[in-house]
């Protein structure tokens, strides 16, 4: 007997129904319904649903439930939940560098267009309209690190660079760091290079006193 496969109405049906039970403004994957049919059937489906307006495609294979302000229309994403959302996804961990790494510790008033993150997935890049994010593949030593703070911290500080280390710049990150949990410090300082190593056991040792 002739199996029959899922019309892409009827996927269209399942996926209404499961993305509702969700909140708006909740990413989505055609992985999410693979129990819905075939890919053939979930990817017309999903390009229905966006020219109905139900979803909005982010980008290719990434879709958003949309959120909408009366004032200021749809809610997108940041970069970072759509970065999160994806590495959920691919079960990969990740991690900001750059000038996104010195915005999120506050150093930073930029908003970079294209954005890196560390991976232990899929080196890949990602296009949002006009900006990218890039997944790069980096070894395990570099994802290991526990603090929120310092994992970021040693990002920033690669970027900024062992020569344009000033007194202020050791002075706001220690004002930073001062908030970390100081067994997550001393473990990530060993993964750090000897630079920035040498910072974080100064804040240790400030704080011991």
């Amino acid at each position: 007997m002739k199996k029959i496969r899922n019309h892409p109405l009827s996927a269209r049906n399942k996926i209404v129904k499961r993305i509702s039970n969700y909140k708006r403004g909740k990413i989505f994957f055609p992985k999410n319904f693979i129990d819905f049919g075939s890919s053939y059937a979930i990817n017309n489906a999903l390009n229905r649903l966006e020219d109905e307006g139900f979803l909005i495609r982010l980008a290719h294979g990434i879709y958003l439930y949309p959120k909408k302000d009366e004032l200021l229309g749809i809610l997108y994403p940041s970069i970072d939940e759509i970065a999160k959302a994806i590495a959920k996804r691919d079960k990969a961990t990740i991690i900001p560098t750059g000038v996104n790494a010195l915005n999120k510790l506050g150093l930073s008033t930029q908003v970079p267009m294209n954005v890196v993150y560390l991976t232990d997935g899929s080196q890949r890049e990602i296009k949002l309209g006009d900006r990218k994010i890039k997944f790069k593949k980096t070894s395990p030593k570099n994802l290991s690190t526990k603090g929120k703070l310092s994992g970021l911290a040693i990002q920033a500080l690669k970027e900024i660079g062992q020569k344009n280390i000033t007194d202020t710049v050791i002075y706001n990150f220690k004002k930073i760091l001062s908030k970390e949990n100081l067994k997550d410090l001393e473990h990530d300082a060993k993964l750090a290079p000897a630079w920035i190593a040498k910072l974080f056991f100064s804040i240790i040792k400030e704080s011991e006193k």
